[in-house]
C-alpha cells in the first residue's frame, strides 16, 4: 500500500472571512449570469435587473442631477466640473446613496463594472481631447518664467506631501502591505497637479486667457500637466511593481513607457501631420476612413499603454498631442466626438467616482482635522510656490497672487489620479474622500477669489479712443451667419468713400465665437492674441471670414482690421461694446438671429431658421448698451450684391422715412450710399396732416437737406401715413429693392400700432413688420438705431429747426 506524506499545514496571517467569500461568489455569479436586456414587463421581467435598461436609467439620473447642479451654480460662475463632482458625491453613499434601498435598486453592486467600463471609454476619449487642447508649442514659446513657476508649483506641494503622508500613515489605518513611497507619489501628484482643461475655461470665461496673467498660467499649467502625467506613470509603475515577483518590473514599465512616447512622437506624429494635410486638400471634408483612423488610433494607443502596465488613458492623451494644432484639423476632430463624450459619457465617470466617495468614513475630529490640513497644505504649497517664483520673475504682486490661485485649480485630472490610486489599493476610503473634497474645495474657490483680486478691466466711457472724424464701422459675424457675409460686404461697399475724398472708412470685422465647454472653443481662444477683445491674429488669415474680406486689402479709402471675440453669450455684448468704445466706432452692425432658406423651385417659398435664443439676447443687449449707433442686418439673400470696387452692378436701396431720431440716422446713412455709382436710391416718406410727430421740424430740416444735396440722384416719393403698414408691406413684397432701410424707433400714428404684440420687439414696429416670417417679404432689411445720446449732427439740426 502506497504511503503518502501528510499535507503541510497552511499558515494564514488572518483567516479570510467566510461571509466575504460568499459575497464574492455571489458577485461573480451575478456578473456572469446577468443579461443585457429584458423580455419586457408584460413577460414579468423587471428591467432594472438587466444591464442595458439599468444603464439607461443610471445615465438619465446622472445627467439630470449634474445639469441641475450646473444650472444652480451658474450664478457663482463655477466651472461645470464642480457641479459634476458634486453630482457624483450626492448620488453616492455621501448623499442619496445612504438609502440602501435606492442603492440596491439603481446602483446595485453587479452593475458597477458595467458602469465603470462605459465611463472609462468616455474618459479615454476625453483624455484624447485634453491632448488635443495641449499645444506643445505653447510650452516652447513660454520661456523660463513659466517653466520656473511650474517647477515651483510642483516642488513645494511635493515637499508638503511628505509631511502630510507621514501624518496620514500615523492617523489612518491602511492595513498590511502598505508602502510609504507609493502613497507619497499619489499624494504628491494630487497636491501639485493643475487641471489644464478647467483652468483654460476659467481663464476664458473671466477674459484673462491671453492677458499676461492668463498666458503665463496656461504655459505653466501645460508644463505642470506634462509633469503630472509623467509622475502619474511613475506612480502606477511603482504601485504595480509591488505586486510583481521581480523588483525590476517597475523599471521595465518605465522604459517601455518612454519607448512608447518616443515612437508616437517620432513616427505617429508625422503621419498625423500627413493625414491633416490630406484632409485640407480634400476641402476639409471628413470621410469615413479619416474618422476611423483617428478613433482607432486612440483605442490602439490606450491598449498599448495598458499592455505596458500604464493606464490606458495615458496612451489616449499622448496620441491627442500628436494631432496637429495648426489649421482646423484638430478642431474638426474634436467637434465629431466631444459632445457625445463630454455630455453623455463623462458624467458617468463622475458618478462612478462619487459612488466610491463616502464622507461618512471621516468620523471624528481627527480625520476632519486631517481634511483641513490637506486643504491648507495643498493651497499653501501651490499658491506660495507660484507666488514666490512669480515675484522673483518681476511679476507684480497682484498678478503673482492671481497666478497662485489659478494654478491651484483641480478637476477631472485630479479625480483620475485618485481613482487610479484607489484601484491600485494605494488609497483607502478615508484618504480617497479627503482628497476628493480637497479637489472640490480648491476648484470652487478659484473663480470668486480671482475675480476679487484681478477683475477684468473695462475702460470708462470718458476714456475713449479719440474723435470720430472718419467713418468707422464694427461688423460682427459668427459661424451661424457666414451666409450673411455677401450682404454685409455689399453694405460696406455701398458706404465706402470714393477716391475723390480724403475720408477713410475704418472697418473692424469681428468674428464672434461662443465660449462653451467644448474643446473647439478653447482651441479657438488659444489661436487668438486677445481674448474677448482681441487684436488681429495671424492664424485668422486662414479663416473664411478673413478670406471673404480679403478684397478690401487692395481697395483705397478702406482700413481693414480683423478681430476675434470668444466669450459666453451672456457676456458677448461686453466685448462688442468694448471694441466699439475703444476704437471710437460710429456704428455696430450685428446679424439678425434668424436666417432664411429659399425653396429650390419657388423663391417666394421661404423658411426662417432660428439660430438660437442666446444670439437674440446678444443683439438685444447690444441695442440697449451700445455706445454708438447699431444696425441689425436681416439678410434674405435675394437680388444683386455689390463687390468691393464694383461699378458695373446695380443695387436698389429704399429708405422708409416716417420720422424720428433713428429715421434721421437712416437718412444720413442713405446720403453716403447715394454717392456710390452702383447704388440706385429711393426715399419713401410718409406724410400726414395729423400732429403725431414730436420732431416734425427736425425731420423737415433733415429731409430738405437730403433733397437739396442729392435731388438729382435720388428718387423721392411721398405717401399718405394713414396706410403705413399696407404700403410698407407692399414695398417689401414688390421685389423692387434688394435692401430696405428703416429706423427702429420711428414715430408712428396710434392707428398703425393697434397690435402691440411684436414678434421682434427689439427691431421696433417697422423692423418687426419687415422681418416677420409670415409676411412674404423678399427684400433684405437694415434696421437702424442711433446712439441714445444726442449727437453733434442732431444738435446742428435742432439749431436750424429753431431758426425756422
Amino acid at each position: 500500500m502506497e504511503c503518502r506524506q501528510p499535507p503541510k499545514p497552511l499558515h494564514y496571517k488572518k483567516p479570510f472571512p467566510s461571509h466575504r467569500l460568499e459575497q464574492m461568489k455571489l458577485k461573480m455569479a451575478n456578473i456572469t449570469t446577468i443579461k443585457t436586456s429584458s423580455d419586457g414587463a408584460w413577460q414579468g421581467d423587471n428591467p432594472l435587473n438587466y444591464a442595458i435598461p439599468l444603464l439607461i436609467i443610471q445615465t438619465v439620473l446622472v445627467l439630470s442631477v449634474s445639469r441641475s447642479l450646473t444650472f444652480l451654480l451658474k450664478p457663482l460662475r463655477q466651472p461645470k466640473v464642480v457641479a459634476e463632482i458634486l453630482g457624483g458625491i450626492l448620488l453616492g453613499p455621501s448623499g442619496i446613496g445612504r438609502n440602501k434601498q435606492f442603492t440596491k435598486l439603481v446602483f446595485p453592486s453587479w452593475s458597477t463594472p458595467i458602469l465603470e467600463s462605459v465611463a472609462s471609454i468616455g474618459l479615454l476619449f476625453f483624455l484624447f481631447l485634453v491632448g488635443i487642447e495641449l499645444d506643445i508649442r505653447t510650452i516652447r514659446r513660454s520661456g523660463k518664467r513659466a517653466f520656473s513657476i511650474a517647477v515651483a508649483g510642483i516642488s513645494l506641494p511635493f515637499l508638503f506631501a511628505m509631511g502630510v503622508t507621514f501624518l496620514l500613515q500615523k492617523a489612518i489605518h491602511f492595513g498590511t502591505g502598505h508602502n510609504y513611497l507609493q502613497l507619497l507619489m499619489f499624494m504628491g501628484v494630487s497636491l501639485s497637479i493643475t487641471a489644464f482643461p478647467v483652468l483654460a475655461r476659467i481663464l476664458a470665461e473671466l477674459k484673462l486667457l491671453t492677458t499676461q496673467v492668463g498666458e503665463t498660467a496656461m504655459a505653466a499649467a501645460a508644463f505642470n500637466d506634462v509633469a503630472a502625467w509623467v509622475l502619474l506613470a511613475l506612480a502606477i509603475a511603482l504601485a504595480d511593481g509591488q505586486h510583481k515577483s521581480s523588483p525590476l518590473t517597475s523599471i521595465w514599465v518605465l522604459i517601455s513607457g518612454v519607448a512608447f512616447v518616443a515612437f508616437v512622437l517620432v513616427l505617429v506624429r508625422p503621419f498625423m501631420n500627413w493625414v491633416a494635410r490630406q484632409w485640407s486638400r480634400q476641402r476639409q471634408v471628413f470621410d469615413e476612413a479619416t474618422i476611423c483612423l483617428t478613433l482607432a488610433g486612440v483605442m490602439i494607443a490606450g491598449f498599448v499603454t495598458d499592455l505596458i502596465g500604464i493606464h490606458s488613458i495615458f496612451g489616449a492623451f499622448v496620441f491627442g498631442i500628436t494631432i496637429p494644432k495648426k489649421g482646423e484639423f484638430a478642431s474638426s476632430v474634436a467637434k465629431r466626438i466631444e459632445d457625445f463624450v463630454t455630455v453623455l459619457l463623462l458624467p458617468l465617470y463622475f458618478a462612478s467616482s462619487g459612488l466610491k466617495t463616502d464622507v461618512a468614513k471621516l468620523h471624528g475630529m481627527e480625520e476632519w482635522g486631517l481634511l483641513v490640513l490637506v486643504i491648507v497644505m495643498a493651497c499653501v504649497g501651490k499658491i506660495l510656490g507660484t507666488f514666490t517664483v512669480a515675484m522673483m520673475s518681476m511679476i507684480p504682486v497682484r498678478e503673482s497672487l492671481t497666478l497662485g490661485f489659478l494654478m491651484n485649480t483641480k478637476g477631472l485630472v485630479e479625480l483620475i489620479v485618485l481613482n487610479i490610486g484607489k484601484e491600485k489599493k494605494v488609497l483607502n476610503d478615508e484618504v480617497f474622500a479627503i482628497l476628493v473634497l480637497m479637489a472640490l474645495f480648491t476648484t470652487f474657490i478659484t473663480t470668486p477669489i480671482v475675480l476679487a483680486i484681478y477683475p477684468p478691466s473695462r475702460p470708462s466711457k470718458q476714456n475713449r479712443a479719440g474723435p470720430r472724424d472718419d467713418l468707422s464701422i464694427l461688423a460682427c459675424v459668427h459661424d451661424h451667419h457666414t451666409c450673411n457675409i455677401p450682404s454685409l460686404i455689399s453694405f460696406i461697399e455701398s458706404i465706402r468713400p470714393n477716391t475723390t475724398t480724403t475720408t477713410n472708412l475704418k472697418l473692424y470685422v469681428m468674428k464672434l465665437v461662443e465660449l462653451t465647454d467644448r474643446s473647439t472653443s478653447i482651441l479657438t481662444v488659444q489661436r487668438s492674441r486677445r481674448n474677448g477683445f482681441p487684436e488681429g491674429s495671424e492664424s485668422s488669415m486662414h479663416d473664411q471670414v478673413v478670406a471673404a474680406f480679403k478684397a478690401y486689402h487692395g481697395v483705397g479709402q478702406v482700413r481693414l482690421r480683423h478681430l476675434r471675440s470668444v466669450s459666453a453669450l451672456s457676456t458677448m455684448h461686453e466685448d462688442i461694446c468694448h471694441v466699439a468704445e475703444k476704437h471710437g466706432v460710429g456704428m455696430i452692425i450685428i446679424p439678425f438671429h434668424k436666417r432664411w432658406r429659399r425653396g429650390e423651385q419657388d423663391e417666394d417659398d421661404e423658411e426662417a431658421i432660428e439660430i438660437g435664443q442666446g444670439w437674440r439676447e446678444v443683439n438685444q443687449t447690444v441695442l440697449q448698451t451700445a455706445p454708438c449707433a447699431v444696425a441689425v442686418l436681416v439678410n434674405r439673400g435675394v437680388g444683386t450684391w455689390l463687390q468691393p470696387g464694383a461699378t458695373d452692378a446695380t443695387m436698389r436701396v429704399c429708405i422708409v422715412f416716417i420720422g424720428g431720431l433713428d429715421d434721421r440716422m437712416a437718412l444720413d446713412l442713405g446720403a453716403r450710399m447715394a454717392q456710390h455709382p452702383a447704388i440706385t436710391l429711393s426715399l419713401v416718406r410718409f406724410m400726414s396732416t395729423e400732429d403725431w410727430e414730436t420732431d416734425k421740424e427736425l425731420d423737415e430740416v433733415a429731409v430738405n437737406e437730403f433733397k437739396a444735396k442729392l435731388e438729382s440722384s435720388v428718387t423721392y416719393i411721398e405717401k399718405d401715413a394713414s396706410s403705413i403698414t399696407e404700403e410698407v408691406l407692399r414695398i417689401g413684397k414688390s421685389k423692387e429693392y434688394e435692401l430696405l432701410i428703416v429706423g427702429k424707433g420711428n414715430q408712428l400714428p396710434e392707428s398703425s400700432m393697434e397690435d402691440s404684440r411684436l414678434e421682434h420687439a427689439e427691431l421696433g414696429h417697422m423692423g418687426n413688420l419687415l422681418t416677420s416670417s409670415a409676411m412674404g417679404i423678399t427684400s433684405s432689411v437694415l434696421v437702424i438705431q442711433d446712439q441714445q445720446l444726442v449727437t453733434s449732427n442732431e444738435t446742428e439740426l435742432r439749431k436750424m429747426a429753431s431758426v425756422l
